[in-house]
C-alpha cells in the first residue's frame, strides 16, 4: 500500500508516495536529491546515513520514512556554504575520503545545540556511534572543538 506523506527536507517540501518498508535513506536520496546521507553500513553501525529530523540524530538506513510525514529533516546539503562546523572541518583536515563527514558534521550540530561547549570526551562520546575508516578521529575531535568556538555558530541545525 502506498501512502503520500510530506518530507521538509532542507526548509523544502516533497510530497512523496512511500510505503510502509521504505525507508527515509531511500526517499531522501530518491526523491529529494539528497546526496550527503549515505549508506555505509545499512544496520545503523556507521553514522554515514546521519540526518537532523527536528534537531535529533536519526540513521535514515533504518527510519522508516512514513513515520517522518510532516518532520523537518536537515542534511548536509542544505547547510550553509559558510557552515562554521564544516569550515572547521575543512580547517582541521578533518576528512580524507570524505565518506563519512556528512554523518560526523550532523552529529556535530547535534552534540552543539544540546551542549555549546563539549569537552573532548563529551565530543568522542557523543561521535562514537560514527565510523571514519580513514581514522581522521583526532582531527575530528579537533573540528568540533574549534566549531565550538565560533561565535556565530547558531544554536539549530540549518
Amino acid at each position: 500500500m502506498t501512502t503520500t506523506i510530506e518530507l521538509i527536507v532542507n526548509g523544502v517540501r516533497h510530497r512523496v508516495p512511500v510505503t510502509d518498508d521504505d525507508l527515509l535513506l531511500d526517499v531522501l536520496r530518491r526523491h529529494a536529491d539528497v546526496t550527503s546521507a549515505r549508506e555505509g553500513c545499512g544496520v545503523g553501525a556507521c553514522g554515514a546515513c546521519t540526518v537532523l529530523a527536528d534537531g535529533h540524530s536519526v540513521s535514515s538506513c533504518l527510519a522508516r520514512a512514513v513515520r517522518y510525514d510532516g518532520v523537518e529533516i536537515t542534511t548536509a546539503d542544505g547547510l550553509p556554504d559558510d557552515d562554521p562546523v564544516v569550515e572547521a572541518f575543512v580547517a582541521n583536515r578533518a576528512m580524507q575520503c570524505g565518506y563519512c563527514i556528512p554523518g560526523f558534521v550532523m552529529m556535530s550540530h547535534e552534540l552543539l545545540a544540546e551542549n555549546p561547549e563539549p569537552s573532548d570526551a563529551e565530543i568522542a562520546g557523543h561521535l562514537e556511534g560514527n565510523i571514519c575508516r580513514c581514522g581522521t578521529y583526532q582531527e575530528i575531535v579537533a573540528a568540533v572543538r574549534d566549531a565550538s568556538r565560533k561565535d556565530d555558530l547558531m544554536g539549530e541545525t540549518a
